[in-house]
């Protein structure tokens, strides 16, 4: 294969923003710079088809996209709509995107995808034991490995703690909806990851979303939490990343019917 070859287009669908990127899968670099679109409100599944249909147009792209999804996936489609628009329950995402792009897709959990992306090139790489990715955004994501091995959709953004769901209570959309200083925040979201420490005893917790690029202003609050705790090494990025890994490996996996030595992106 030649290096543009390995190239895919990674897209990442957040709350706010859309964000796109050609990513080498091999090493996890961007090769162009991300391009970014507000996320359509409402985001129906046309308006966020036809957003992504605008970032495939941008970089003339005609290969195989990887989507990282903000709702549980399962084999294409959405089980779940917590933090977007309710047309998305049951929706065939691949299918979609076809008709919208042309462009066949791979669909992935965006926090699956960040933390697949840590995995491969961050502070997750040859990690033995459990990893446990939490995104800190408009919601709270997970993404759970053991020996880099993915067990997807956790979702334990969806827990109850303290008869709370723990996003509702601890994420970065609550901290800025109730005005909280990062300490208060940050006491809030150590108790959260405490709670995942007793069930889960992983070896490293990252933390991705935005809240990973402010890690210095609430990491010493932390104080309940006995783990390992790092910030997103490919910061907010990994969701680009890592959808553009999953869809690169999906495509090898239905080799020979998409074959990449024969599928320029």
């Amino acid at each position: 294969m030649s290096n543009q070859e390995y190239v895919r287009l990674g897209i990442d669908f957040g709350g706010s923003g859309i964000k796109g990127a050609l990513i080498d899968t091999r090493t996890g670099e961007l090769t162009t710079e991300r391009h970014r679109i507000q996320t359509p409100e409402p985001s129906t599944t046309f308006a966020v088809a036809q957003t992504i249909k605008h970032i495939a147009e941008h970089f003339n792209y005609q290969g195989r996209i990887g989507l990282a999804m903000p709702a549980p996936v399962q084999a294409g489609i959405v089980q779940k709509a917590a933090n977007i628009d309710k047309s998305w329950i049951g929706t065939d995402v691949p299918a979609l995107l076809k008709e919208a792009t042309g462009c066949e897709t791979t669909v992935i959990n965006d926090a699956d995808a960040a933390g697949l992306a840590e995995m491969r090139f961050g502070h997750g790489k040859d990690l033995r034991g459990v990893g446990l990715m939490v995104t800190v955004g408009s919601g709270l994501g997970t993404a759970l490995f053991t020996n880099g091995v993915l067990l997807p959709n956790t979702e334990l953004g969806h827990l109850h703690y303290k008869n709370k769901i723990a996003e509702k209570w601890a994420s970065d959309a609550t901290r800025k909806k109730e005005d909280l200083s990062w300490k208060k925040w940050a006491k809030r979201f150590g108790k959260y990851l405490h709670h995942l420490e007793k069930l889960f005893y992983p070896e490293l917790i990252i933390i991705g979303g935005g809240a990973s690029k402010k890690f210095e202003k609430y990491e010493s609050y932390l104080h309940k939490v006995k783990t390992r705790v790092l910030p997103a090494y490919l910061q907010n990025h990994a969701g680009i990343i890592g959808a553009a890994v999953e869809a690169i490996e999906i495509q090898q996996e239905t080799a020979p019917a998409e074959d990449p030595e024969h599928d320029p992106a």
